[in-house]
């Protein structure tokens, strides 16, 4: 990233000023006038494009989201397309956020006029959606406009691939060249003879989709709240739940209908206790056994479960568990599993899935951080004629997917395997924290935990690499009285292991993961989307509560490292 001077930065606002024409940018920049720090926030960089795409706050300037910062990226998009050699045709989707439609139809128009064919969801749809209109519709690419669970001021631009992945690293490095040298400030009305709307076939061929790869898990009654969070979940979900016969399903009213402003939802992120307030509320109203909690574009689900008089939240890698058992278990009776099923999980996610894996004879296989490489390994299989092999992949930030009809995790698919997994355990008397113990019971008390570090600005930037910096360079040798075991440096592709290294065969990538005596880890990663740095903690010890007592533990001791 290229940080520029104050004078630069300042000098960069005024050409701003005199090019945009924009009647909301043109008066934030002008209510900024005179304010050195406000502009140097917006002026100092540019956003980063990576296999993420682009995701920042909503404002004027190179570091914000805007219809310049998202028309520079398309053109970009647009001369890669082309010189690609990949089919000339991009589907685009969007959420509720504030803006996502205008940015949406700003990327159409100008991939357009650069005769691009482009395919346009004529409605908010899931970012799984588009992930599978890529594939459905030939596309040599896919736009989805989205920040994912950030908070109201933010939005997001995440290019896919022909395979319906999110973009490799090749290909970021390759398009981050072509939007180098495009222009923020070209034409940006465009035209549309080369758009045409996505048909309602291909949403039904979608949800079909999501139902197809789902077992049932029997019959029986199964009283479930859901809620979209104002975003784009509603109705996919309700569809797909309605295809497998779940007929008492309430939806949150007042989170119901799409929003940008997230009302009552400081972040729209169902691994937050917040966001669930009304819904958990709703549920002991109505005495439910499940609360379904999608995040504004529908790739993440988080779930509340009935515990006696109350109810308790699973995080994402409790869930990915009880999923991952019923889908062992009850593709066994039903005679589908595979021979020698694949699982696929990232690197920060539990290792109670290796444990898993084994007992089930299946092969698990480990990914970097971020659910495209889980898509890449459907993708793989794919090739060899061995994609029947793939039983289930996901990350401990709420994503799962149980079939290889999109390659990215999906909310729509995940809350119907939750719901099915639910009724198949009710039916024996459990819930699924009943399940979770059980599990835990079998294959150890497994706890994490993660913990995030916010620094923004240019000053974040380069605290972040510091803190990085040190712990690489002074390793805690001990964690609450534990030895440490292995480092494995994913930046640098090395595993030590008692001073002997080996190498790591993932692609780089700037995490650090530290194994200490008795199976507790702790993983330090900067995040890609926000300005964060995120730390993974996690633990298994004889209890649950003696679990989750050494991971806060060592939590406390990791923080206080890097203030």
């Amino acid at each position: 990233m290229q940080i520029l001077t104050r004078e630069a930065a300042l000098s960069l606002y005024e050409a701003w000023r005199t090019a945009v024409t924009d009647s909301a940018l043109a008066a934030e920049l002008a209510e900024i006038e005179g304010d050195e720090a406000a502009i140097y926030d917006r002026f100092f960089a540019e956003l980063e494009f990576g296999t993420g795409g682009l995701r920042g706050k909503l404002g004027a300037g190179p570091r914000r989201m805007n219809i310049h910062t998202v028309a520079r990226a398309t053109r970009g998009l647009a001369a890669y397309v082309i010189k690609s050699g990949v089919s000339p045709s991009v589907a685009i989707a969007y959420d509720s956020r504030i803006n996502s439609q205008l940015f949406a139809e700003t990327a159409a128009k100008i991939l357009s006029e650069a005769g691009i064919r482009v395919h346009l969801y004529p409605r908010l749809m899931p970012t799984p959606a588009l992930s599978y209109a890529v594939r459905a519709l030939g596309c040599g690419a896919g736009i989805v406009i989205t920040a994912s669970h950030n908070p109201a001021v933010y939005n997001g631009y995440k290019v896919y691939g022909p395979d319906g992945c999110q973009i490799t690293l090749e290909a970021a490095r390759a398009i981050t060249a072509e939007i180098a040298e495009a222009d923020y400030f070209g034409n940006i009305c465009g035209d549309d003879i080369n758009i045409e709307y996505i048909g309602e076939d291909v949403v039904e061929d979608f949800i079909r989709g999501a139902s197809a790869c789902v077992p049932a898990g029997g019959e029986g009654e199964l009283a479930v709240i859901y809620t979209p969070l104002c975003g784009a979940g509603m109705e996919c979900v309700t569809r797909a739940l309605a295809l497998r016969g779940f007929a008492d399903v309430t939806t949150v009213s007042s989170q119901s209908k799409p929003d940008g402003n997230f009302p009552g939802l400081p972040y729209p992120n169902p691994e937050m206790p917040e966001a669930l307030a009304e819904g958990l509320a709703l549920c002991r109203k109505k005495g439910a056994d499940l609360l379904l909690a999608t995040d504004p574009d529908c790739d993440r689900v988080g779930i509340a479960v009935k515990d006696g008089g109350d109810y308790t939240l699973l995080t994402g890698n409790e869930c990915g568990c009880v999923l991952l058992a019923y889908l062992l278990e009850r593709r066994a009776e039903l005679g589908t599993l595979p021979e020698k099923p694949v699982i696929i999980k990232t690197i920060v996610t539990t290792d109670m899935a290796a444990a898993m894996a084994k007992a089930y004879g299946a092969e698990l296989r480990e990914v970097l951080t971020g659910f495209k490489f889980i898509g890449e390994q459907i993708g793989e299989l794919e090739t060899k004629g061995e994609e029947d092999r793939y039983l289930f992949g996901f990350e401990e930030s709420y994503g799962y997917l149980c079939g290889s009809y999109v390659r990215d995790k999906d909310g729509v698919s995940a809350s119907l395997l939750i719901c099915e997994a639910a009724r198949y355990y009710k039916a024996k008397g459990m819930t699924l924290l009943d399940k979770l113990h059980e599990l835990h019971a079998r294959f150890g008390c497994h706890a994490a935990k993660l913990e995030s570090v916010t620094l923004e600005g240019s000053d974040g930037i380069e605290k972040m690499n510091a803190i990085m910096k040190n712990l690489r360079e002074n390793t805690p040798a001990t964690i609450c009285g534990r030895a440490l075991e292995a480092v494995e440096d994913y930046k640098f592709g090395v595993r030590r292991v008692h001073g002997k290294e080996e190498k790591l065969t993932l692609p780089a990538s700037d995490v650090l993961k530290l194994r200490y005596e008795g199976d507790l880890t702790l993983t330090a990663r900067p995040s890609g989307t926000e300005p964060k740095l995120k730390f993974y903690i996690a633990a298994a010890e004889a209890s649950e509560a003696a679990s989750r007592a050494m991971m806060d533990a060592a939590l406390e001791i990791v923080l206080a490292m890097v203030k």
